[in-house]
């Protein structure tokens, strides 16, 4: 039988995802997205109470969550300000090929320090001349001895100028394209790691993005995540499992652009009456409230099949392009709602339309994702 309702745990975390993001993210997030400030001080305050590093397993210190349960929290953050939201779940994004393909005790090593006090990872796949084509990566790592020689540079890293522990793809054979990735734990410590420049972005401004720069870094051996040759294969496995998380993070975008929307249309009177009360702005309302909702049902789907094991390529592909492009279209749509006053930066929906921008973006544009789903739909596999 199916079943639409959380359970009374999943109540419990939802409830309070959603009062730190009213009590403690919500006042903030204006300031925040003006000044690009990192939020650390609201970071430390999630941490303290368990909204970070929840799908770490707990025997590294973490809370052990489902995908479901870090999308219920995700939604929840990302209805108070996304930017923030995802200066948090990056840690989840960067851990992740360490949960793909570490050993135990690799994971206990590397992923125990994040749960122990507040501190950051990134997750380092894209370059200048790599974004959609991840086989393009020109990031090295030699072999010497017993040590990896690691030279490159990544840019538009979430979290890269604040992370301790870097999750990094580099070619280890560059003649064998996408085959030749591989996977390494970096941190930030090491000698020749050092941060470039950090981006001045159209929205989620407080989360920090920025170069990461690798100059004849030595790495353990054992630093290395699974095969030599595993990079390409990790760093997809890392995104689809991800997926459910942006598309998480967009609902929430897009039911705060909504209910703003909703209430400024029943206070605005024109012409004698609330805007709410004319049908155009009623069908507007109706068609994107199918969308929000249809949107979260898919990322239930998609962090279901997730959590059961099976391959999710498809169901998340889906969750996050649909979504994303709802949260977009929901944002842009307040923002023709309050009119001229959408446009102006003392009203909050202006920055949801540009917060939601980059959702149709990061981990894999939704162009991309249209051509994974088209893969999926006319080529299935087994």
């Amino acid at each position: 039988m199916l079943s639409f309702s959380l359970t009374d745990e999943q109540k419990m975390l939802q409830e309070t995802a959603h009062k730190f993001a009213e009590q403690e993210i919500r006042p903030k997030a204006a300031y925040h997205d003006k000044t690009g400030e990192f939020p650390r001080e609201i970071l430390q305050k999630a941490f303290d109470i368990g909204l970070m590093n929840e799908t770490i397993p707990e025997f590294c210190g973490g809370g052990g969550l489902s995908v479901l349960d870090s999308c219920i929290i995700g939604e929840e953050m990302s209805w108070g300000c996304v930017g923030i939201n995802t200066s948090r779940s990056a840690n989840s994004l960067a851990v992740t090929p360490i949960l793909v393909a570490a050993t135990d005790e690799q994971k206990k090593k590397f992923l125990s320090p994040l749960c122990e006090k507040l501190s950051f990872a990134a997750f380092g796949l894209t370059e200048p001349g790599a974004g959609s084509d991840a086989g393009s990566v020109a990031t090295t790592a030699k072999l010497v001895g017993d040590e990896y020689v690691l030279n490159g540079t990544k840019c538009f890293i979430t979290n890269g100028g604040v992370a301790d522990l870097y999750t990094i793809f580099a070619s280890t054979d560059r003649t064998k394209g996408a085959r030749g990735l591989s996977a390494f734990v970096v941190l930030r410590n090491l000698p020749g790691v050092s941060i470039g420049k950090e981006e001045d972005k159209m929205g989620q401004r407080a989360s920090n993005t920025a170069e990461v720069v690798l100059e004849d870094v030595h790495i353990p051996k054992d630093y290395r995540l699974g095969k030599e040759g595993d990079g390409f294969k990790i760093a997809m496995i890392t995104l689809d499992k991800a997926r459910p998380g942006v598309a998480a993070a967009s609902v929430g975008v897009a039911r705060a652009a909504l209910e703003y929307a909703c209430e400024y249309a029943k206070q605005r009177v024109q012409f004698g009456q609330p805007i709410a009360m004319n049908q155009a702005i009623q069908f507007m309302i109706a068609d994107l409230a199918m969308k929000v909702e249809l949107a979260r049902l898919m990322v239930y789907k998609s962090a279901w099949v997730t959590d059961q094991g099976q391959r999710n390529t498809l169901p998340a592909a889906i969750a996050k392009a649909f979504a994303s492009d709802t949260a977009m279209e929901v944002a842009t749509e307040a923002v023709q709602i309050y009119g001229g006053y959408g446009y102006m930066r003392e009203y909050p929906v202006e920055k949801l339309m540009r917060d939601a921008k980059l959702l149709q973006i990061y981990e894999g544009t939704n162009q991309i994702q249209r051509m994974v789903i088209a893969r999926e739909v006319l080529m299935p596999r087994g």
